[in-house]
């Protein structure tokens, strides 16, 4: 009896965690990090805003820009509404985190097909002198994507990109030895609808979402001086975590679990090679120590407004805001 527990005991021990044996190692391939806003004009402020924040602090991490692939518009900073030109924020009364970010992919440039070809590595776009991810099978590869979605697809400027494209493309990296592993970051309202079913859970590809595959991500910090909101919920409980935290000590699964507790509208979820959550977030961001004096105000979870309805917010803010009777009427 005894001898049979004992074997019980090890064979639970040895397959609690299948990357158990990872967990005690350093890492020893190359980071790569892809951020994507698929967002454009000034009422999906927020998008970029969260890009190009999450930029500056992988960057302060220790990702060299070399290896960090940066997708964005770039219609704020000198937008004719910016009552700032040059500066973008993503906290209220932050600093501006726009300065020093790549424009690698911009305008007309931010499509699926770049996406996609960015994540694989296309030799054409490389050699046209586009940055791309360069990895290989002990490489591990990060993507952050923000913007609008629906069931089994996320919005780009101009075009969708489908579930069955995008867990298609991971099959595929997975097959060609692209990366150890993969973790991928969605903000998108049904963002959770892109990988519920398609995602394999065996192509070492670990994934978390905003929300479930039926409910709306959510906008929150609304900036009376901007006239827009410039965060997101989900987006930014994860940036506060890799910002804040000890990305050495902070698991994967930490942060996610940060996310979910910090919301009160939508639901975080998890898909994919779950395991992964085990490891530690400098695996795929960097582990440099960095020091930030500024601290964000507390968020008001009242400020919430689902990203459907931020234009019709917008509106209601700018009517509330305004002593112009005619401005009012228009």
């Amino acid at each position: 009896m005894k001898v049979f527990i004992i074997l019980a005991v090890l064979y639970v021990t040895a397959n609690a965690v299948p990357f158990a044996h990872e967990l005690a190692e350093p890492f020893n391939g190359t980071n790569w990090v892809v951020l994507c806003a698929g967002g454009y004009t000034w009422s999906n402020y927020r998008h970029q805003s969260n890009v190009y924040h999450a930029y500056q602090i992988i960057k302060a991490h220790g990702i060299p820009e070399s290896n960090i692939v940066v997708m964005h518009y770039d219609d704020l900073a000198q937008n004719k509404e910016n009552p700032t030109p040059g500066i973008v924020v993503n906290t209220l009364g932050g600093p501006d985190v726009y300065k020093g970010v790549p424009k690698d992919y911009t305008g007309t440039e931010v499509t699926p097909e770049n996406f996609l070809a960015v994540l694989k590595g296309d030799k054409s776009l490389a050699q046209n002198g586009k940055k791309v991810v360069n990895s290989g099978p002990n490489d591990h590869i990060y993507v952050y994507f923000i913007d609008h979605g629906a069931p089994d697809l996320i919005a780009f400027p101009h075009k969708y990109l489908y579930s069955k494209d995008l867990n298609g493309a991971f099959k595929e990296m997975h097959q060609a030895k692209k990366y150890a592993k993969l973790v991928v970051n969605i903000e998108a309202c049904n963002s959770g609808s892109m990988f519920e079913k398609p995602l394999p859970k065996d192509i070492n590809v670990y994934v978390t979402t905003s929300a479930n595959p039926q409910e709306s991500s959510y906008a929150k910090d609304y900036d009376n001086l901007r006239h827009t909101y410039l965060g997101d919920y989900y987006s930014g409980a994860w940036l506060e975590v890799i910002e804040k935290q000890d990305l050495t000590k902070e698991t994967l699964e930490q942060s996610y679990k940060y996310t979910v507790s910090s919301q009160n509208k939508s639901h975080p979820q998890q898909y994919g090679t779950l395991a992964i959550n085990k490891l530690t977030v400098s695996q795929f961001l960097g582990s440099k120590t960095t020091v930030n004096a500024y601290k964000a105000p507390a968020t008001n979870l009242n400020d919430a407004v689902s990203s459907r309805d931020v234009p019709i917010a917008l509106v209601q803010k700018l009517v509330e805001s305004t002593d112009d009777l005619g401005q009012k009427q228009a």
